[in-house]
């Protein structure tokens, strides 16, 4: 449809992009990439046979990458019923079955632009290389993937792709910072612990341990972001709730006859997936390595931002922390 409009109104058509789609699409004699007709039929017999349903053939179609995932195989099935029925979906397929545009491409005279993923479950590549040699002066990007919709896989790609083609620029990634409370906590002594209980005994201290952590993050609403060596790196939307998880976490586990130390910071961090990044995060480790056994050390930022909040500090001096500019006031909490 929106071939035949670009070629039919030129003047009312700034420009065309095609994703993932095709010209014609079941096989000919000159057009062997696309799937027989007859395969066609059993993709729609199969997908009205589960249509609605968690097993629906399509999601490893359409999303291959998914295809092992329960709650996007619940949020197809959803989608599925809320849709269309089986019939109407059928009635589409037919629809699809018996386009064929090649001879409208040479007639396309807008810039056009278009998207295929390499290895794309659904619509062979070989279709969107066709588009892209018929349609007169077409900009052809080949993306990586298999996924056939378009949120799907690297979304990012595509949403580039399009805008460097319609204004001429592509925007600079943004990078996604957030203000938060970075928590480093570390075990004091771990090899020679280590070395006094055994590689069994040890094992089943740090799995102790690790779950003790755990807990008091869950419980003080803050966020696990990985372990580090025998410690933890955890973010809070809360400075307070940071420092109370610490010092929960040091009496907890000096119960079971564990130290640890911890540090904080509250800065701007770069999420990076499910990791942080940035500055703040090397100067929460800095200042946690600097800490003693059962002590909970804080930046001024952190000291500052809790005014009022009924938390006591004793003054720790500055010091000069390794690989960041200046130097830092802590402060260890009172316990």
């Amino acid at each position: 449809m929106s071939a035949l409009f670009a070629a039919t109104y030129p003047e009312r058509t700034s420009a065309l992009v095609l994703y993932g789609t095709f010209a014609r699409f079941t096989s000919a004699a000159d057009y062997p990439w696309a799937p027989p007709a007859e395969l066609m039929d059993q993709v729609v017999e199969s997908a009205m046979a589960s249509w609605g349903r968690t097993d629906s053939p399509m999601v490893s179609v359409l999303a291959p990458s998914l295809g092992g995932d329960d709650r996007f195989r619940q949020f197809w099935a959803r989608f599925e019923r809320a849709a269309a029925s089986p019939g109407a979906f059928a009635a589409l397929m037919k629809m699809n079955v018996e386009i064929d545009i090649r001879r409208v491409l040479p007639t396309i005279r807008v810039p056009t632009l278009v998207l295929h993923r390499k290895d794309d479950a659904a619509v062979s590549v070989e279709q969107g290389r066709y588009l892209a040699r018929h349609i007169p002066g077409a900009k052809y990007v080949e993306l990586a993937g298999a996924d056939h919709l378009t949120p799907v896989g690297d979304a990012d790609a595509i949403i580039e792709e399009i805008e460097e083609f319609l204004t001429g620029v592509r925007s600079a990634a943004e990078p996604d910072r957030v203000l938060a409370t970075v928590l480093f906590t570390d075990i004091v002594g771990s090899t020679e612990r280590a070395a006094e209980l055994g590689d069994q005994r040890w094992r089943a201290l740090l799995e102790e341990h690790n779950a003790l952590v755990r807990r008091e993050i869950v419980r003080f609403r803050g966020r696990e972001v990985k372990t580090v060596g025998d410690g933890f790196l955890a973010t809070f939307d809360g400075p307070a709730r940071a420092i109370r998880c610490a010092r929960s976490a040091v009496e907890a586990l000096r119960r079971v006859g564990l130290e640890i130390r911890a540090g904080l910071h509250t800065g701007e961090c770069e999420r990076m997936g499910d990791d942080v990044g940035g500055i703040a995060v090397h100067i929460g480790a800095r200042i946690a390595a600097s800490a003693q056994a059962g002590e909970v050390l804080v930046s001024s930022t952190v000291r500052d931002l809790v005014a009022g909040s009924g938390l006591r500090f004793a003054d720790r001096g500055t010091r000069i922390l390794k690989g960041v500019p200046d130097q830092w006031r802590v402060f260890a909490v009172d316990a």
